[in-house]
């Protein structure tokens, strides 16, 4: 009789871990926003899961919110720089890129935060560079997109109108741009969208959203705002794509 009702258990248990998770749910969401004033959330990285090719489909890892990171735009396996190297890695240790996840990104944890000071210090300064490792990585495009050519699409297109608008924002701070402060980020939660594979042209599914705004204090007090046109996700991770305007 114990016997049986053991086998029964397991049975139940066996039945209970095979239910399907469904794809992710856009957010009802109001907009998050983080002032560079207030302290941030802990976040946790994204489980470790194995590799894939690119053409495979979206890893699943978590239909709720979950924070995770970023690297190079470049996916290389060394970082450029002590920010860079507390960010998880795109890399698996035989150098193959790790495949997308279904975790969404957070808009208040500390790797976002970080991402989006970079930013802030590349349009006060006019040095697109700074921003790099805030940008969509290149390993990633290059996963995503159903292009011929990802890597020169994402160079001479994607990268270069970023650089652009970089320093277009630099122009319409002011003369004391490198004096501007980043006092937030308003991130609309209630757009947060998982793009199907096929909608945007891309192969694997991700996480998107629309006209986040940077805000900026001048030295004279005064606040400048400005879009950030397109947010996409990697691994749990916000990148910026767009930074004004689709092109």
């Amino acid at each position: 009789m114990r016997e049986r009702c053991l086998r029964n258990s397991l049975c139940v248990l066996a039945l209970l871990a095979s239910g399907c998770r469904g794809e992710p749910a856009p957010s009802v969401a109001p907009a998050t926003s983080f002032s560079a004033s207030q302290p941030a959330t802990a976040a946790a990285p994204p489980a470790p899961i194995a590799s894939a090719p690119p053409s495979a489909a979206v890893a699943a890892n978590s239909a709720t919110p979950a924070p995770s990171v970023l690297a190079s735009p470049a996916g290389s396996a060394a970082p450029a720089s002590v920010g860079e190297a507390e960010e998880p890695a795109l890399l698996a240790a035989d150098g193959s890129a790790l495949p997308q996840t279904e975790a969404r990104p957070s808009a208040t944890d500390e790797r976002f935060r970080r991402r989006m000071q970079r930013v802030a210090d590349a349009i006060r300064s006019g040095d697109p560079q700074k921003a790099h490792a805030s940008f969509f990585p290149l390993v990633a495009y290059a996963q995503v997109k159903d292009v011929a050519k990802p890597e020169r699409d994402y160079r001479y297109r994607l990268l270069s109108n970023f650089e652009r608008d970089v320093r277009e924002y630099r122009k319409a701070l002011g003369r004391d741009a490198e004096h501007a402060e980043l006092v937030g980020v308003d991130v609309p939660e209630a757009r947060v969208e998982w793009m199907k594979p096929g909608k945007e042209g891309n192969r694997l599914g991700y996480f998107r959203v629309l006209r986040s705004r940077l805000r900026f204090r001048l030295q004279d007090g005064k606040e400048r705002s400005f879009e950030l046109t397109s947010l996409i996700s990697w691994r749990g991770e916000w990148y910026v794509v767009h930074l004004h305007g689709f092109e």
